[in-house]
């Protein structure tokens, strides 16, 4: 991954980015690599779409630092194993705004602060912080919600075990139209697999229903599966 990280941003402002992915991980309690893992799979759709470089290194300079904002909200929800409640769940609307700021204060881009913005927002524009919809939110952070999303229904949360690779697809399936850019959605299933696309699902028993993820781990809420 070091490859594509130093073709895209230089060397000094990747080891600060990944040291600042690696720390947030760990806030979020993450078992596995998760901002790096959704840095390589967006980068693998920007590329299918033919994005210029420029682009390509905002979006991984922003999928590096997404959930910046969490760690400087320094909730103890984030890392809780319950469901949200309504206040909590409208405090935590706030990290893609908080985030955009803390990362413009480590030196990314101005395009990279604000697709860390914008994150969070929906295709069918029930997303925050900007409601924006379809088109009016820019391609990379369409890229960036798929791939996001991917890397964290891949991964186990304090609140649910890893789902398999194709559960995962099946989930960003449903959801093309509602929360995804359906010709992302399209893209990233058309990929060719890369290691940071395997799950950490352990085994069959492990990984539950859809129905009992939605009902149980706070899933496909305005905070969908990645927060």
């Amino acid at each position: 991954m070091v490859a594509v990280q130093t073709e895209l941003i230089d060397r000094a402002a990747a080891d600060a980015f990944i040291q600042l992915a690696r720390t947030t991980d760990k806030f979020e309690r993450y078992e596995n690599p998760h901002a790096q893992r959704t840095a390589a799979i967006a980068d693998e759709i920007a590329t299918s779409f033919h994005l210029a470089r420029h682009d390509r290194g905002s979006l991984y300079a922003a999928a590096l630092l997404h959930d910046l904002g969490e760690v400087a909200m320094e909730r103890d929800y984030i890392q809780a194993s319950g469901a949200l409640s309504n206040e909590e769940r409208i405090d935590l609307a706030r990290h893609p705004v908080i985030g955009e700021r803390e990362a413009s204060r480590v030196g990314a881009d101005r395009a990279a602060q604000l697709l860390v913005r914008w994150h969070h927002e929906w295709w069918n524009g029930a997303g925050y912080p900007d409601a924006l919809r379809r088109e009016e939110i820019p391609l990379t952070a369409r890229i960036l919600r798929v791939a996001d999303s991917y890397a964290a229904l891949t991964d186990a949360r304090p609140f649910r075990p890893a789902l398999t690779e194709e559960a995962a697809k099946r989930e960003l399936i449903d959801r093309a139209g509602i929360e995804f850019d359906p010709g992302v959605v399209s893209v990233f299933l058309s990929l060719e697999p890369i290691s940071e696309m395997a799950s950490f699902a352990k085994t069959a028993e492990d990984v539950p229903a859809p129905d009992s993820v939605e009902k149980k781990s706070r899933a496909w809420d305005l905070f969908s599966f990645s927060k």
